[in-house]
């Protein structure tokens, strides 16, 4: 009978490989252009019409209405309506091009935009799975282990904000547990509250609290994810929470949310001009609001079942849809979100693996800056999988390897080992194979290519069984990055007054 072993020392020698890779990635490897300039014109051609002759509706807010008309767009109520290039230009204006969210440990801060990739786990989930506990509603205590988990994760760059919903906490004050267990347990830049604008608030005055008000206003150290309302509207719940964050020069990603056939077009040309004309808008509020404040031009846009309605990933069509977005944000000169580990899989299992890393791959080649589901999705973003987690992680880690590219240094070219080895020999045991064999190769932590005796001793374990002892061994590892004096204090002082405020809230 073979006895299963939670922790071999292939999987601990690896691991400690993993830890000492360089987290931060600047892609070496070219983009892949889908489209001539002829096709990017057509597109930017038709957003300019969708903006001019269907135009885009504000549900609910004055302020942002005045700011675009006194830019020059047309306001009839609640719509607006734009000549050919307006918004382009209001964008290209004064959007930077590229710009640094600073994280509270300086070596964790991230350059989003020009060549730079950043991992984000994933966000909104109202469900958790993990191989012990099976599916169940989030809770305080899983979203404070998730945050633990992607804080140890050598492959994500960031630690966004809702890794799972904590279904226990009144929905009116769970951001504010939410800010605190990343401020406090983790070390990674993060994402802000968007659901009201008063949550907006809060989270840039913890911000304030964490890194100095005066530090805030000259650098960037928390984001807010914003959808459209897809098709063609903001609500003023969004453009307000837009303009707080603007305001306080802190960063804003514009993502209309289309699903084709249902938010947009099922046609992917037309989709993307859609997408293309409501990011744009986004992008402007924030220079309106604040010039050069820093921006991102989001985008989730994928294809549904025609049969039933519900959303597909992995799909070609999105793929073909990542491209076409990422060349019309390079023409802005902005940084682009999109993609992530996308599956309607309901286990992390061979139809998982195939959709996230079809997803993946596709956005690495479109060029995305910021992927928000980067990590741990599930069941069409309803489910944050423990091993899927740490699973996705691994994949991270290979595209970290592959958008690096191919070294040409005089080591990788191994003149060295030719003249030790010479012909007919082999290089297994030559000098230039020692000295490269730690970090010739990536090594998956939870790929298997031993034997099958070995494997049988070890006790037959599959990739889900591996990830699921290589998340428990993170939480047994993990250390607490501390914070500076007082602000732990602060920070609980702050929460505690703004819960006492108000009644709770559970919808």
């Amino acid at each position: 009978m073979s006895t299963r072993r939670s922790r071999s020392p292939r999987d601990r020698r690896s691991r400690e490989r993993a830890v000492r890779t360089i987290e931060k990635l600047e892609r070496r490897i070219p983009y892949y252009d889908l489209l001539e300039e002829g096709g990017l014109d057509l597109i930017e051609e038709h957003a300019d019409r969708i903006l001019a002759e269907v135009g885009i509706e504000v549900w609910g807010d004055d302020v942002t209405l005045d700011l675009f008309g006194e830019a020059g767009a047309t306001i009839d109520g609640q719509l607006m309506r734009f000549d050919p290039g307006l918004v382009r230009h209001i964008v290209t204006r004064s959007a930077p091009r590229e710009f640094v969210q600073h994280a509270r440990d300086p070596e964790r801060s991230v350059t989003i935009g020009g060549d730079h990739t950043v991992f984000a786990p994933g966000y909104g989930m109202p469900f958790v799975r993990d191989l012990d506990g099976g599916r169940r509603y989030g809770t305080m205590a899983d979203f404070e282990r998730l945050v633990k988990i992607n804080q140890t994760l050598e492959y994500t760059h960031h630690s966004g904000l809702v890794i799972c919903e904590p279904t226990d906490v009144p929905v009116n004050k769970r951001h504010l547990d939410m800010l605190a267990t990343h401020f406090r347990y983790g070390s990674k830049p993060m994402l802000g509250a968007i659901t009201a604008p008063e949550r907006a608030l809060d989270s840039i005055e913890m911000a304030r609290l964490v890194f100095g008000a005066e530090y805030l206003e000259g650098h960037c150290v928390i984001m807010g994810n914003i959808n459209v309302n897809s098709p063609l509207v903001f609500d003023g719940q969004v453009t307000e929470v837009i303009r707080h964050y603007a305001a306080a020069n802190q960063g804003i990603v514009t993502c209309p949310f289309i699903l084709g056939g249902a938010m947009g077009p099922v046609t992917p040309a037309g989709a993307v001009a859609q997408a293309h004309a409501e990011a744009m808008v986004g992008v402007a509020l924030t220079q309106l609001v604040r010039s050069g404040a820093p921006a991102i031009y989001g985008n989730f846009l994928t294809t549904m079942s025609l049969r039933s309605g519900a959303p597909t990933f992995g799909t070609p069509e999105a793929s073909l849809a990542y491209f076409a977005v990422g060349q019309l944000a390079r023409r802005l000169g902005i940084p682009v979100r999109c993609g992530g580990a996308f599956t309607s899989a309901k286990l992390p299992d061979a139809q998982s693996a195939q959709e996230s890393a079809n997803s993946m791959l596709a956005a690495m080649m479109s060029g995305a800056n910021f992927v928000l589901h980067a990590a741990g999705w599930l069941e069409g973003g309803l489910v944050m999988d423990y091993e899927k987690l740490v699973l996705d992680n691994d994949r991270l880690g290979m595209l970290h390897t592959m958008l690096r590219g191919m070294p040409l240094d005089d080591n990788a070219f191994a003149m060295d080992g030719f003249n030790e080895v010479g012909p007919g020999s082999h290089f297994l045991g030559s000098a230039h194979t020692l000295a490269n064999y730690e970090t010739a190769y990536y090594e998956s932590p939870f790929g298997d290519s031993m034997s099958w005796e070995q494997w049988n001793e070890e006790g037959e374990l599959d990739a889900r069984q591996r990830a699921n002892a290589d998340w428990k061994a993170r939480l047994a590892d993990y250390e607490q990055p501390p914070l500076p004096p007082g602000v732990d204090e602060a920070l609980e002082e702050f929460v505690e007054k703004k819960k006492a405020a108000v009644a709770d809230a559970w919808y």
